[in-house]
């Protein structure tokens, strides 16, 4: 049996990866995607930091694809993946990646992309075009689904659910000549519904939030990511990638996610309750 190397140094195990996620890159964010988004200047020192630190950057298929029994991992594995599709990830990021030879995957909200699937007035800031993606996906990047309009999948309904995963990769694979595999879950809410219809829309893996590192026991479908924000100073980017003080850089985070976890569980009960008492009333009109 191979031995294992752990990296000198490092607190990530071989079984764990830090997944980054990113949003806008851009000098001149819009208000309502400023604290999610980095600048330029703050972007490309990250990915030099990463090429430093001998990090080898991979896509979300690739990842899940050496979890399935694949091709090993190389050494310190890390995925750099983007949400949305906002403009500056071609205007900005791209040229920094090409330059060090990293792949990356980026999350595309297809009504928010301009042209004949557009839904007016969406977008939180300027989108990429479908050439541009195109571009991107010539240049190594692997496109993968972020939704139709970006809800919170798992309040829907089942058919709207099925829409808004569906919808989004066939206009993907209709733009690109081939459907995504990889999926990213909105605002990285799920649950085993929404999971199941993931997986039976044709994607092999799905990624959320969490807030950690990502590991094989967390399943193909629920993959955690680091967020990366505005914020994120040089030394704390250095400890997420190296998998370090992760639950203190995002304790407030969890906090926020539980206290909010309940309401919505609470809010998805009452529907659940309303639509079956809806049917209940329907069938009973009917006889």
């Amino acid at each position: 049996m191979e031995k294992r190397v752990v990296t000198p140094g490092s607190k990530t195990a071989p079984d764990t990866v830090p997944i980054l996620m990113y949003h806008a890159v851009t000098p001149t964010p819009s208000p309502p995607v400023r604290a999610l988004s980095v600048s330029p200047e703050a972007f490309a020192g990250q990915m030099r930091l990463l090429a430093e630190r001998g990090f080898t950057p991979l896509t979300t298929a690739r990842l899940a694809s050496a979890w399935r029994g694949g091709p090993r991992l190389p050494r310190r594995p890390v995925l750099i993946t983007f949400d949305d599709g906002y403009r500056g990830v071609s205007d900005h990021a791209l040229p920094v990646l090409r330059d060090l030879g990293f792949p990356a995957t980026i999350f595309i909200t297809t009504g928010w992309l301009p042209g004949c699937h557009e839904i007016g007035g969406a977008a939180l800031d300027t989108m990429l075009d479908w050439e541009a993606v195109r571009e991107l996906a010539g240049q190594g990047m692997e496109i993968g689904g972020h939704s139709h309009s970006h809800p919170q999948l798992d309040q829907l309904p089942d058919g709207e659910l099925r829409f808004e995963v569906e919808r989004c990769r066939e206009i993907i694979a209709e733009q690109l000549g081939r459907p995504p595999v990889s999926f990213a879950y909105p605002y990285g809410y799920s649950d085993r519904r929404v999971r199941k219809l993931v997986r039976a829309a044709g994607f092999t893996q799905s990624v959320a939030v969490g807030n950690g590192l990502a590991s094989p026991e967390q399943g193909p479908f629920a993959l955690r990511r680091l967020t990366v924000r505005r914020g994120t100073g040089p030394e704390d980017f250095g400890r997420l990638v190296d998998g370090k003080a992760v639950g203190r850089l995002f304790a407030v985070d969890r906090a926020l996610t539980k206290g909010y976890a309940l309401v919505r569980g609470s809010r998805r009960l009452v529907r659940r309750a309303a639509g079956a008492a809806s049917t209940q009333t329907s069938a009973e009109g009917t006889v």
